[in-house]
């Protein structure tokens, strides 16, 4: 797979940036300061005026490694688009996923302390990558404090999830883990702008299965489960919420034979309270 490094996008001296977000320069795609503290979700009332400076975008294919393990830390990357996943792989090419970044997500923090990349982040769809030089970050940081807060802020917000993500693996069922992982999703769905009751999933069951510490059999078990109940409808990587609230406190199901025989009375429940057809009469 191609990984992408830092160097290989040095901007070049360029003429004073135009005011558009998005703005290209040699074919390349750039943001501002304000724009990508937006796409942080970091208040932008006392950031500096700093529209000269510029951070380039990249693009990745689906199975693309945005870094690898060991590479050099030389960048923070910011999703602007697209879904990736973060990896940590052992002597024997096992993979155990750490997240599934997203729009809004910061990656490579965990290069800071090494100055080596201690994960790697692969692209599960086609992506747009901002990428953050660290020397650029720094010097920033240094000339506008405020502005160095609120970057911790973003760094601490992504270990304060992946915390959430270890205790809830410790202290829940395997069935409440899968419930409250469709949960966290359709919520970042809808703070993205998009569905929170239809959506597809850009992981695979194995990978799901891997970032909640599950086989791949309990995941895809439970999510037949949970179709069989009611709390959602599942048609191969397409997802529909039917009872956010449920799923969100389910703690654990029923057993298989239990959930057979309240669906038969559900269902014959329906029967009776439906009307009987009359035959017309001349």
């Amino acid at each position: 797979m191609q990984s992408t490094h830092i160097s290989d996008f040095r901007p070049a001296s360029a003429h004073p940036a135009s005011a558009e977000a998005g703005r290209q320069r040699q074919g390349r795609l750039w943001s501002n300061l304000r724009e990508v503290c937006d796409l942080l979700h970091i208040p932008t009332t006392n950031i500096p005026p700093t529209d000269e400076l510029l951070f380039q975008h990249v693009q990745f294919k689906a199975g693309q490694r945005v870094h690898t393990i060991g590479q050099t830390f030389d960048a923070l990357f910011v999703v602007n688009s697209g879904f990736l996943k973060t990896v940590l792989i052992d002597e024997f090419g096992n993979e155990q996923v750490l997240s599934f970044p997203m729009k809004g997500d910061m990656m490579g923090v965990d290069g800071i302390h090494t100055r080596h990349y201690a994960s790697e982040a692969v692209a599960l769809s086609d992506c747009d990558v901002i990428l953050l030089p660290f020397r650029k970050l720094a010097a920033l940081g240094r000339a506008h404090t405020e502005l160095e807060n609120l970057l911790y802020g973003v760094m601490s917000r992504e270990l304060v999830r992946e915390q959430t993500m270890i205790g809830m693996l410790g202290a829940l069922s395997a069935e409440a883990r899968v419930a409250r992982f469709l949960v966290n999703l359709a919520d970042r769905f809808a703070a993205m702008g998009y569905s929170s009751k239809l959506f597809n999933l850009r992981m695979t069951r194995h990978e799901i299965g891997s970032y909640l510490g599950l086989t791949l059999e309990t995941v895809s078990r439970t999510l037949s489960a949970f179709n069989e109940v009611g709390l959602i409808s599942v048609d191969q990587r397409t997802i529909g919420i039917k009872d956010a609230e449920a799923l969100k406190n389910l703690r654990r199901l029923p057993p298989s034979r239990s959930r057979s025989r309240q669906r038969a009375r559900a269902e014959a429940a329906t029967t009776a309270a439906s009307p009987v057809p009359q035959l017309a009469t001349a």
